[in-house]
């Protein structure tokens, strides 16, 4: 190189345009053999440039499969840490570490720990939304995509202990007939829906069919004509004869299920929240963009590292779970 030649420098993402952001990520992917992983709640942008979009369940099963030297994962940090711990050779990134979650918040390590020293004897089923040390505490993880069938999986005669959503547990509880101990956790998102703004939405709607996440409180839950995880959302719109659908989870699934069905009218359920799009809306999950996702690609930062006796625990748990199918 000529002693005059000027090395040129990295894009500062700050000053990339839209395109220019997914033209950098998609090359920034090729240089690192990285994969980039996205929830179903993430904004569109996100989820258009990402390699693979799903919900927790398929997130992790993509996760357990992935070959790839670098995972991104633009979700929250308890699924960053679920990819860590199902692939700890690798190296797995977050776009903002701050990106947490209420359900995981509401099990703090310490007072689950008291918890089950409490009530010894119980299996502990945990929700994938929740820490990695709580799931290194727990004999096997749940999705809301196989809750039921991993309860179930459990032999008749042993107590049950499930956490830390409450809403989901309740739920788990009423289909399988099993008597669960119940962590008082909630998600915000589905506890901000509003039940008497819903129930006027679906006066004003009389042919639109309420889909529900189960993590929304039991009074949604009755009104709705289908329960089920954002992927089980997503295939009943389009499986399903009906035109007009009122969705009851974080709205960010409206992306992926408007290209789904773009002929069916998708209505977000109402958040008690006076927020600008008058739906849930997960403020952890929108803290990813795709200037944080460029950056996590070029400076391999923020980077999840675990305890590896945390690493041990939990990934037995989940082990158990992705062996269910």
């Amino acid at each position: 190189m000529s002693i005059h030649a000027v090395q040129e420098l990295p894009a500062d993402p700050r000053s990339m345009d839209h395109d220019a952001l997914v033209r950098g990520i998609r090359r920034l992917k090729r240089e690192r053999n990285a994969v980039l992983l996205a929830h179903y709640y993430q904004t569109p942008d996100i989820q258009d440039v990402a390699d693979h979009v799903g919900d927790s369940l398929q997130l992790a099963q993509a996760a357990d499969r992935s070959t790839s030297d670098v995972i991104v994962f633009a979700g929250v940090l308890f699924m960053a840490e679920t990819a860590k711990i199902l692939n700890p050779g690798r190296t797995v990134v977050v776009p903002d570490l701050q990106a947490g979650c209420s359900l995981s918040d509401s099990a703090p390590a310490g007072p689950f720990a008291a918890f089950l020293e409490a009530h010894p004897h119980h299996l502990v089923v945990s929700y994938i939304n929740c820490s990695a040390a709580v799931k290194a505490m727990s004999d096997i993880i749940c999705t809301s995509s196989n809750a039921v069938r991993v309860v179930n999986s459990l032999p008749a005669d042993r107590p049950i202990i499930f956490a830390p959503d409450k809403h989901l547990g309740a739920y788990v509880q009423r289909v399988t007939g099993r008597k669960l101990l119940l962590w008082n956790g909630v998600c915000e998102v589905h506890v901000d829906i509003s039940i008497d703004k819903l129930k006027l939405l679906m006066m004003q709607f009389e042919d639109a069919k309420l889909i529900a996440h189960p993590e929304c409180p039991e009074p949604i839950l009755a009104e709705a004509h289908h329960i089920g995880s954002t992927s089980s959302l997503i295939d009943f719109v389009q499986r399903d004869p009906g035109q007009r659908y009122i969705v009851a989870t974080e709205a960010g699934i409206l992306h992926r299920m408007r290209a789904a069905v773009p002929d069916k009218h998708l209505i977000p359920a109402p958040a008690y929240a006076n927020n600008t799009c008058a739906c849930s809306e997960c403020p952890y999950m929108k803290l990813n963009t795709l200037e944080k996702v460029y950056r996590a690609l070029d400076t391999l930062q923020p980077e999840i590292v675990l305890p590896e006796h945390i690493s041990i625990g939990a990934e037995r748990a989940l082990r158990r779970m992705l062996s269910l199918g």
